[in-house]
C-alpha cells in the first residue's frame, strides 16, 4: 500500500489564491466596524489556520494601530505579505475589501430607496457586532492585561480615549502605552517571539516609503496646476488615508471636511452613506467608494468610486511595506518588548473604549436590544457559534423585534 504523502506548503501561487479566498470570506462575514475585524482575523488566521502566534498577530494589531490608515486592514494586509509576499498583501486588500466597496457604490446609485437605514435587521446586525466586539475585548484583555500594571494602564487608556476622543488622542495613548511599558514592565527574551516571513526586501521598503511622501508633498501641487476631477478626488482621499490616525471612525470628521464643504456632496447623502457603512462586513474605510460614486454621479460613478477606495487605501498599503522589513529585528529586542507589551496594554484599552462608543452607545437603546446583544455573546462565548451565524441571528431577531413592536 502506497503511503500517504506529507502535506506541503502550497506554492506561491497556491497561497496567494488561499490569502485572497480567506480575505474574502472574510469581507462578506467581518461586520462590527473596525474594532470587530481583529475579532475576525484573530479566529480566522490565528486560531482556525495557525498562520502566526498569539503574539505575533498582538504585535501586528500594535504596529498598524501606531500607523496612520485602517488598522484592522492593515494587520489583514500585513499577514498576506507575511504569507504570499506582496502580491499576497495586495490580494488580503482585494478580499477584504471588494464586497463592501461594491455594495457601498451599489448605495450611491440606490439612495433613493426609502426605509433601508430603518430597518430590523439592519439594527439586529449591530446588536450581533456588540457580542462580536466584546468577546474580541475580553480575549486580548485576559492576554495582554493579564497583571496589575498592565490592567491600570489599559484602565487609563480607555478612560483617556473616552474623556478626549480624537486620533491624535489614540496616538499619544498608544507612545505613552510604549514609553511605560519600557519603564515599568520586565524585559522579555527574543526567543520568546517568532520570525515572521514578511518578504520584503530593504530597496522595496525605502522606495515604498519614498514614493508615500513625494505623492503626499506632489499630489496638492499637480491638483493645483491640472484642476481636473480626478486628480481633485484622489489627492482629497489619498490625504486623508495618509492622515488619519485610529483608523474607522476617526476618518469621519476628515472625510466631511473634504467632500462635503467643496459641495462635492451634500451634508444628507454623507451622513446616510455613513450610515450605511456601519451596517455592511468589511472595512469602515470603503465608505471612500459611496463618497467618490456620490461626487462623481452618472457614468463616471463607478470610476470616481475606484479612485477614491484606491487613494484612500494606498497610503497605509506603502507605509506597510516600509516599515514592515525592520519589524522582525525591532520586535526581538528584549527592550521594545516591553515598549510592545505595555503598546498592546493600551491598545486594548481602545478597544474597550471603543466597545463603549461608538458600538454600544449606537445599537443598544432598549431592554430587548441588551436582551438580543446578551444572548449574541453567550452564543459566542459559551456555544463556540462562529461570528456568522450569530450575525445572521441576530438580524433575524431584529427583523421580530421590529415586526412585534
Amino acid at each position: 500500500m502506497r503511503a500517504k504523502p506529507l502535506p506541503t506548503e502550497p506554492s506561491r501561487a497556491g497561497a496567494i489564491l488561499e490569502v485572497l479566498g480567506s480575505s474574502f470570506k472574510l469581507g462578506l462575514t467581518s461586520f462590527g466596524g473596525p474594532v470587530a475585524h481583529l475579532g475576525y482575523l484573530r479566529e480566522e488566521y490565528v486560531i482556525r489556520r495557525k498562520w502566526l502566534r498569539e503574539d505575533s498577530f498582538a504585535d501586528l494589531v500594535a504596529l498598524c494601530q501606531f500607523l496612520p490608515g485602517p488598522a484592522s486592514s492593515q494587520v489583514n494586509m500585513s499577514i498576506g505579505v507575511s504569507r504570499a509576499g506582496i502580491p499576497g498583501g495586495l490580494a488580503a486588500w482585494l478580499g477584504f475589501t471588494l464586497p463592501s466597496a461594491a455594495v457601498m457604490t451599489g448605495f450611491a446609485f440606490l439612495l433613493g430607496v426609502n426605509g433601508v437605514l430603518e430597518s430590523g435587521w439592519l439594527h439586529g446586525i449591530m446588536l450581533a457586532a456588540v457580542a462580536v466586539v466584546a468577546q474580541a475585548v475580553g480575549a486580548m484583555a485576559a492576554r495582554y492585561s493579564a497583571d496589575a500594571t498592565r490592567a491600570a494602564m489599559t484602565a487609563v487608556a480607555a478612560i483617556a480615549s473616552l474623556l478626549l476622543p480624537s486620533g491624535l488622542t489614540q496616538v499619544a495613548l498608544i507612545a505613552a502605552g510604549g514609553i511605560a511599558g519600557r519603564l515599568l514592565l520586565p524585559a522579555q527574551g527574543a526567543l520568546e517571539r517568532e520570525t515572521l516571513p514578511l518578504n520584503v526586501s530593504r530597496p522595496v521598503s525605502l522606495i515604498a516609503l519614498g514614493l508615500f511622501f513625494a505623492l503626499l508633498a506632489g499630489l496638492p501641487l499637480l491638483r493645483a496646476v491640472f484642476q481636473v476631477q480626478w486628480l481633485s478626488l484622489f489627492e482629497s482621499f489619498y490625504r486623508t488615508g495618509s492622515l488619519v490616525f485610529g483608523g474607522g471612525h476617526v476618518v469621519l470628521p476628515l472625510l466631511h471636511r473634504e467632500v462635503v464643504l467643496p459641495g462635492w456632496v451634500s451634508d444628507s447623502r454623507f451622513m446616510a452613506g455613513y450610515a450605511a457603512a456601519q451596517a455592511v462586513p468589511g472595512p469602515l474605510f470603503t465608505f471612500a467608494a459611496y463618497l467618490g460614486a456620490v461626487a462623481t454621479t452618472g457614468p463616471g460613478g463607478v470610476w470616481g468610486a475606484l479612485i477614491a477606495l484606491a487613494a484612500i487605501f494606498l497610503p497605509s498599503f506603502l507605509l506597510l511595506l516600509g516599515v514592515l522589513p525592520f519589524w522582525n529585528t525591532l520586535r526581538k529586542q528584549p527592550g521594545f518588548q516591553s515598549a510592545l507589551s505595555g503598546i498592546n496594554a493600551a491598545v486594548v484599552g481602545l478597544l474597550a473604549a471603543a466597545l463603549y462608543q461608538p458600538v454600544w452607545t449606537s445599537a443598544v437603546f432598549t431592554v430587548p436590544d441588551f436582551c438580543i446583544a446578551l444572548g449574541a455573546f453567550v452564543l459566542l462565548t459559551r456555544m463556540s457559534a462562529r461570528p456568522w451565524m450569530v450575525v445572521a441571528l441576530g438580524a433575524a431577531a431584529g427583523a421580530g423585534m421590529r415586526l412585534v413592536s
